[in-house]
């Protein structure tokens, strides 16, 4: 049996979505570098292992009400398109309008948020066509495969080529939309609100902590689970 501190990142949030909570909050990535060990982790970040681990330990079980893993891939699929590209679509405009007006009024003051309006516009510019590309593209044809593997008919080669083709490509954009949000957690320094914060400035913190949230979770869902699931079930099929 694998040790806590040998397994991977990734495989433990992918088991208890809530030890998700415990990276975050030694600031460990689990979703694009989550493919690590434990305690190379923690010594990549600095983190005191034993400590780590204790919080996992005594994790509770409570909100542990969606077992992703043993979902079909196409439920799985949709609950991702339905909860967390809905999420990005809808917020998007909003925090747009935030950061744009809390720069325009806050930005002499505090200059680091004219970078965080400009960072944002690119998260926006990053993730809108890449939602679309999984709902035309690649959400699709990992349907089309889990049909035809249930049903035992053919499937003919997709356009291009390889499932793993656009699974690089996503990986990518997910690895620069993270980036992204690093940064703005950065210059933020994890949203701490200054003093003379007024309300649309917390309200914008508050949001982009939320939507890095999402992100980190949504990112993890397909790296970590459907796309390696994706991945095995093209291999059965053209074997």
């Amino acid at each position: 049996m694998t040790s806590l501190k040998d397994k991977t990142v990734a495989a433990l949030v992918s088991e208890n979505i809530n030890t998700a909570h415990v990276f975050k909050k030694y600031g460990i990535d689990f979703c694009c570098g989550g493919g690590i060990s434990v305690s190379k982790a923690c010594e990549k970040n600095h983190v005191e292992l034993d400590e780590l681990i204790d919080d996992i330990v005594n994790l509770k079980d409570k909100g542990r009400s969606y077992d992703y893993k043993k979902w079909d891939l196409n439920f799985l699929a949709q609950h991702i398109e339905n909860v967390h590209h809905s999420y990005v679509e809808e917020t998007i405009p909003l925090l747009i309008q935030y950061t744009n007006k809390v720069a325009k009024v806050h930005g002499d003051s505090d200059p680091e948020l004219i970078r965080v309006r400009d960072l944002f516009v690119d998260v926006a510019n990053e993730l809108t066509p890449h939602l679309k590309k999984e709902e035309l593209i690649l959400f699709p044809f990992i349907a089309k495969m889990e049909r035809a593997v249930k049903s035992g008919e053919s499937l003919e080669r997709p356009h291009f080529g390889t499932v793993e083709n656009p699974i690089a490509m996503m990986e990518d954009e997910h690895e620069a939309a993270g980036d992204l949000f690093k940064e703005i957690a950065s210059l933020t320094h994890n949203y701490s609100l200054p003093e003379h914060a007024c309300n649309t400035y917390r309200a914008m913190f508050h949001k982009l902590e939320e939507f890095e949230n999402d992100l980190h979770l949504h990112i993890h869902l397909e790296n970590n689970i459907l796309f390696p699931k994706a991945l095995a079930l093209e291999k059965k099929i053209f074997s």
